[in-house]
């Protein structure tokens, strides 16, 4: 569908991809917005980097707001899950109820497969065996392969073939003539590993909001790679306004009002880093993340 040598596409996963459909606006619609807004009171701000700068820094939405980035997205449907949760966005996806689903499914590579973490609920951490990753792999094939044979024959499109029950005496379960059943109940036999496609056109300052949750550590590596592709086709667009979002947002931390009051003391010199965390209205966990977030050594 795409030259794989366009810079507006980005190859994601086995069988995914991130392409840049269109672009309204870019840093100069930015700050034209922002002048527009705010008239006389942004005189001072001389330079147009240095506005885009303000803006991110005191939260005025609006400006960024007004430029929009439009997609087109081929990812496993539970990558598309996690994806849509983001309602802030206008998409389009590929109907299974009108069309015939591909085959294309997605079998992780032996780097995104791990045990499940015993500290994060929703993650993984840790390492296994060759052997066994490679059984890991096997088995999704199969279970894929397997699973789009069935669509086919519930589709009507292997007709004359005999499905028996291994549970029975090798009764049929279908007889010669079955027609197929329609697409939109045949669909319920894919799992959720099977590609699908949207169109997703979204605010820069909400596509923003996206980036910085799905690009984070703690989100699922499978939409890492996409929240990461596409950055990556923005930025030549937005260069002024990817920095100060890196600046002000993505790689900043938010205080709580207690751990303002720590920081506080400590630059003062009046308190350590091994306090008593209730002295400061603080759990030993809000205690345990602040000294994390900072890297603090005890």
């Amino acid at each position: 569908m795409y030259d794989s040598s366009d810079p507006k596409f980005i190859s994601v996963l086995d069988h995914g991809f991130v392409y840049l459909i269109d672009v309204m606006g870019d840093d100069a619609a930015i700050v034209q917005s922002a002048r527009l807004s705010y008239g006389d009171g942004t005189k001072s701000v001389r330079e147009d980097r240095g506005l885009i700068r303000y803006l991110f820094r005191h939260k005025h939405t609006s400006p960024i707001e007004s430029c929009e980035v439009k997609l087109h997205l081929r990812l496993p449907i539970f990558v598309m899950r996690q994806l849509v949760r983001h309602r802030t966005a206008h998409l389009n996806e590929f109907s299974a109820r009108y069309s015939i689903m591909s085959d294309d499914f997605y079998v992780p590579d032996s780097d995104f497969i791990q045990p499940q973490s015993q500290i994060n609920k929703q993650g993984r951490d840790g390492t296994i065996s060759e052997t066994s990753i490679a059984g890991v792999q096997w088995m999704m094939q199969a279970a894929g392969d397997h699973a789009y044979d069935l669509y086919r024959v519930l589709l009507g499109e292997r007709t004359g073939e005999l499905i028996y029950d291994p549970y029975t005496s090798n009764d049929p379960l279908l007889d010669g003539e079955f027609p197929g059943i329609a697409r939109e109940v045949a669909r319920t036999v894919l799992p959720v590993s099977f590609y699908t496609e949207v169109y997703w056109k979204q605010d820069l300052h909400n596509l923003f909001h996206l980036l910085k949750l799905r690009s984070d550590s703690g989100a699922q590596k499978e939409i890492r790679v996409y929240a990461d592709a596409i950055y990556r086709l923005i930025q030549p667009v937005f260069p002024l306004a990817c920095e100060a979002w890196e600046d002000y947002v993505r790689d900043s931390v938010t205080l709580s009002r207690m751990e303002v009051d720590l920081m506080r003391d400590l630059l003062q010199g009046r308190a350590t880093i091994d306090i008593e965390p209730s002295s400061y209205g603080m759990t030993k966990r809000e205690m345990t993340e602040f000294i994390a977030r900072f890297a603090l050594a005890k």
